[in-house]
């Protein structure tokens, strides 16, 4: 039976690309590996495996203009998360915090020696921090 090695890549729709990357390259850190020729822009978020690293993906909205829904019930993300070392678990909360980012506190239901926050990137979508306790 065929076995996926690892998740390659999540695309996220956004309606401000800067912003987007602020986010996404700025605060989290993840390198972006796609050259400015692209319309989209494509993010390392972790190695992978073999020649495919784990990638955040931000895709221009083929419609600019409009919100995307602020009710988490009518999104198709949930939330995507990303795992941190425990000597940066703190740091990037701070900086989530110094941005004017609400930070939400949270409760893994299976990971029972982890912690964990949440944010809401610039499109809404939530994402979760995860750290070893």
């Amino acid at each position: 039976m065929a076995r996926v090695l690892h998740l390659a890549e999540i695309v996220l729709w956004v309606r401000d690309m800067d912003r987007a990357l602020a986010f996404y390259r700025d605060l989290f850190g993840l390198e972006q590996i796609s050259g400015p020729q692209l319309r989209n822009r494509f993010l390392r978020a972790g190695p992978g495996e073999g020649p495919v690293p784990e990638m955040i993906v931000l895709v221009p909205h083929p419609e600019p203009e409009g919100e995307f829904p602020t009710d988490k019930a009518q999104r198709v993300l949930h939330h995507l998360a990303f795992n941190v070392s425990r000597s940066q678990y703190d740091d990037l909360e701070q900086r989530c915090r110094a941005t004017g980012l609400e930070v939400r506190g949270g409760v893994h239901p299976v990971l029972s020696d982890v912690r964990t926050f949440y944010v809401d990137d610039p499109a809404g979508n939530e994402v979760e921090v995860i750290g070893p306790a």
